[in-house]
């Protein structure tokens, strides 16, 4: 099994997941305080067989991309439009009951935080192809 890593960067929290490259599916996902995104890393690292880091080059991507470096290969993919794209994206992956159905989806906010969609959407940008999630909807964030 060939895994990589996505991360959703940002000042305060982040989007992360871990995804299988070879059966295109989401094993885990987390949107986090940044201050443990180093440790979730390192314990996904430790599973094995991580091949690389994908990364968006928005806010804080310079600073990150120092602190993993060291992890793994780092790829920086363009991350203008995400957050707005993870919301249709959530939509996909998890469709609106009978009664929101009919709503425009621009109208429809998603009930939880979108890092780690946002963190999914940048990883199907660069692999150019759409990934099925097999991991806990519910990705809380940990503080």
């Amino acid at each position: 099994m060939s895994k990589v890593i996505s991360v959703d960067p940002g000042r305060i929290k982040c989007g992360l997941l871990l995804a299988d490259l070879d059966q295109k599916v989401v094993l885990e996902a987390k949107v986090t305080h940044h201050s443990v995104v180093v440790d979730l890393i390192r314990e996904w690292l430790a599973e094995g067989d991580v091949k690389r880091i994908v990364l968006g080059n928005g806010t804080t991507s310079k600073s990150w991309q120092i602190l993993l470096r060291d992890f793994a290969p780092i790829v920086l993919v363009e991350e203008r439009g995400s957050t707005f794209r993870s919301r249709n994206r959530y939509w996909e992956l998890w469709p609106p009951n009978i009664l929101w159905k009919w709503c425009p989806r621009s109208l429809m906010f998603p009930p939880k935080n979108l890092d780690a969609v946002a963190a999914l959407v940048l990883l199907e940008d660069h692999e150019k192809q759409k990934f099925s999630w097999q991991a806990s909807k519910d990705f809380k964030i940990l503080i």
